[in-house]
Order: structure tokens, then sequence, then C-alpha cells
């Protein structure tokens, strides 16, 4: 079976507050990596990663000091999910459909584990947790359709990426283990659920302003298009 000659890629657009300091980071612990740190083990430790947040939170139910865990797979998911992709650049061993695919797909599966940990955990309501579920993946989606029809790929969104977003979750663990589930309670709803609920509704109308406005430049570029014809 012939396959099709490989697309460009689509350039990657970071303007995250924290992307000149963590690109150095990355640069600077790429060759100091053994051999046998692969990328796929990068994406894999990424996942378990995930795994052990969403377990820290459930287990909280009965312990708070399980947070713990979930502060401490915050690291290790920052590590294996930041390098990744990286490494396999540094090396030179990119697999860009391959490593697209996998890794975005991961990426998808984590949100799911981190925020189904906390809606079954006593400091999120399961509803509000997977509304942030669908609220970030609408933002995945539109990420994943400016790469198809723009050519861009941008990691992040209002100056926050992966890692800010990852900064925020891990103070928010922490404050939650030191205030309790019951802080804030207003009608059946705790603070956390307060806030969730408003960040996720943030994204939402992020992606629809976001999906009207670059709406509207494919369409002229369309226009366009067909005048040249």
């Amino acid at each position: 079976m012939t396959r099709p000659l490989d697309p460009a890629p689509p350039r990657r657009i970071q303007r995250n507050l924290l992307a000149s300091g963590e690109k150095h980071l990355l640069a600077w612990l790429c060759p100091r990596l053994p051999a046998w740190v692969t990328p796929d083990g990068l994406t894999a430790l990424a996942l378990l990663s995930a795994v052990a947040i969403g377990l820290g939170y459930a287990l909280s139910t009965w312990n708070p000091w399980w947070l713990a865990l979930s502060v401490a797979g915050y690291f290790t998911h920052w590590f294996g999910d930041s390098l990744d992709g990286t490494i396999a650049r540094y090396r030179r061993v990119e697999r860009p459909r391959y490593g697209y695919f996998i890794d975005h797909s991961c990426d998808g599966l984590a949100t799911l584990l981190i925020l189904g940990g906390l809606g079954v955990s006593p400091y999120l309501q399961v509803e509000v947790a997977l509304f942030a579920v669908v609220a970030y993946l609408l933002m995945s989606v539109h990420t994943f359709l400016l790469a198809k029809v723009a050519g861009e790929f941008p990691l992040s969104h209002l100056g926050a990426g992966p890692t800010e977003l990852r900064i925020v979750l891990i103070a928010l663990t922490v404050i939650m283990g030191f205030l309790g589930p019951d802080v804030g309670r207003v009608a059946g709803f705790n603070g956390f659920d307060i806030l969730f609920t408003a960040l996720a509704t943030l994204l939402v109308v992020l992606f629809m302003v976001q999906t009207v406005r670059e709406g509207r430049t494919l369409a002229a570029l369309d226009r366009g298009s067909q005048k040249i014809r």
C-alpha cells in the first residue's frame, strides 16, 4: 500500500508565560538523559502519572494525605509529557504522524483520568469535573482543527499552556488538603466546584470566540482563492 508523502508539520506557536525558561530547561535535560529513556517511554510515564494523579484524588476520599500522590504525579507528568516530543526532535528520531496521534490520544485520556479522579473525590462534584473535561477537550479540538486548516498548532491560550495549568492544579491540590472539601459551600457547591465551573466556562467561551474569529478569517481566504480562480 502506497503511503502519501508526509505533509508539512504545523507551525508550533508557544506564547505561555513560562515558555522561554521551560525551553532552556528542556534543552539542558535532553543531552543528559540516558539512551534507554525513549520518547515512547516518556509518553508512557506521562500516562502512568495521570493514573497516579487521578488515583490520589480518588483515595483522598478516605485520607487527604493521598493528595500528595497527585502533587507528585503532576511533576512526573510534566517530565514525561514535555520531554517525549522534545527528546525525539533532539535525537532526530521523530515519527510525525505516529507521535502526533499517540501523544494527543494519551493527552485526552490523561485529562479524563485526572478530572475523573477529581470528580470522585470529595473536593469536586462529578458533574463539574465532566464539564471541565468537555471544556478542555473542546479547546483541544480547536487546536487540532487549526493545525489542519491553518497550519498552526497553538500550545497556549491566554498566556497559559500545559505547564502553567499544572502549576495551578498543584496549588489548588495543596489548598484542597489544607482547607478541606467544605470550604465556601453554597447551595451544595463548594468553592472548588465554583472555581472549576468558572474556569471551564471561560474555556467554552474562548472556544466559541476563537471559532468565530478563525471562521471569518478562513471564509475570507476561501473567497480570495475563489476570485483568483
